[in-house]
């Protein structure tokens, strides 16, 4: 038998999928830089969670358990739910990913604010369904009246994003259950709080407090940010039994390692949890400190309830990236939009406040 003689010709892909910009990370920081462009936690894992993650790592040989049960159980006893309320997914994201592809088929809306997270328009594409993108307010913060018009008989998910990323601001508890109030209760609503542990504003919304009041929310957490577990991918989801159901059907078998279930159940024991929130603590009040200091310099830097802060630079933004580059500054610039600068190192912001005083 003879082999087919090669052609030219291509594969045939998805035209939408090939034209889909991937997902990419921001680039290395350089030598004695800082590295200030991917929200994580500057502070490496506490003993506790390394000594987990170690021992899990010597049975990487077995499979994990699909389910994640034990950090399920652990979860739903402190939200006061049951195990199957709950769902334990490789990240915040990939739950995104999941519920779109359980909710919204070819042809469907998804509608979120924009700009918001920029792993939003690809997961709506891979989905086959149609992102809605409603701009923000003049304060960078969701337009929430503005997203319930923009529902549509096609519409089948709601993302909303608190505190929004990339822009820092969060949604008020008010604010939220107005917009609730106004949306059909057949419309899925994604609640996406991976940020909620730094928030120290008490009139923002809280996702823990509504679980059961709405038929059609699910709240997203990670472990990735407060818990200083990016690198293992661990993050859940709590709602409805038969809506996280439907987002199970649509995973990718086996995507939690134990090494990531292993490091979470860690970091939710009792001294662990202590000390990792205390250098949230940490992290929020350098937050507030560099925002007022930026401000004094004369930049509109909004509300910020992340771990990092928004500057709307505009069509400077290549420029004021660059140089912040130059200096040893990695942060995340959005081309047109602005730049997201994490919060890192108390070094980092000395550096940071100096060029930025320059480029004001």
């Amino acid at each position: 038998m003879t082999a087919p003689e090669p052609t030219n010709a291509q594969v045939r892909l998805r035209p939408e999928i090939a034209a889909l910009p991937p997902y990419r990370q921001g680039r290395p920081a350089p030598a004695n830089g800082f590295k200030l462009s991917s929200n994580e936690n500057p502070w490496p894992p506490v003993p506790a969670v390394e000594r987990a993650i170690a021992a899990a790592a010597a049975e990487v040989n077995r499979y994990p358990d699909a389910t994640a049960l034990v950090l399920r159980e652990k979860l739903a006893e402190r939200y006061g739910v049951t195990a199957d309320e709950v769902l334990v997914g490789a990240g915040s994201v990939s739950l995104l990913a999941q519920f779109v592809l359980a909710a919204a088929a070819p042809g469907d809306e998804v509608v979120y604010s924009w700009r918001s997270f920029e792993a939003y328009p690809g997961l709506v594409t891979v989905a086959g369904a149609r992102s809605v993108q409603v701009p923000n307010r003049a304060d960078h913060g969701h337009d929430l009246e503005a997203m319930a018009a923009a529902v549509t008989d096609r519409t089948r998910v709601i993302i909303v994003c608190s505190p929004n990323n990339p822009t820092g601001v969060a949604v008020t508890r008010d604010e939220f259950e107005r917009f609730m109030a106004s949306v059909p209760a057949d419309r899925l609503v994604l609640l996406d709080e991976a940020y909620a542990e730094f928030v120290r504003d008490e009139a923002s919304v809280v996702g823990s407090d509504l679980i059961g009041r709405y038929p059609n929310l699910v709240v997203l957490r990670t472990f990735s940010k407060a818990y200083g577990l990016a690198g293992v991918r661990v993050g859940y989801a709590i709602g409805p039994v038969e809506i996280l159901d439907a987002a199970r059907a649509t995973a990718i078998p086996l995507g939690v390692t134990a090494v990531a279930t292993a490091g979470a159940l860690a970091a939710l024991e009792s001294d662990a949890e202590a000390e990792l929130l205390g250098r949230v603590d940490q992290l929020a009040h350098r937050r507030d400190d560099l925002r007022d200091a930026l401000i004094a310099q004369g930049w509109a830097i909004p509300e910020a309830q992340g771990n990092f802060v928004w500057l709307p630079t505009g069509e400077r933004t290549t420029e004021v990236a660059e140089r912040l580059f130059d200096v040893g500054i990695v942060a995340r610039a959005f081309p047109g939009d602005g730049i997201r600068v994490s919060v890192g190192e108390p070094e980092s912001v000395d550096v940071l406040l100096t060029v930025l005083k320059e480029l004001v």
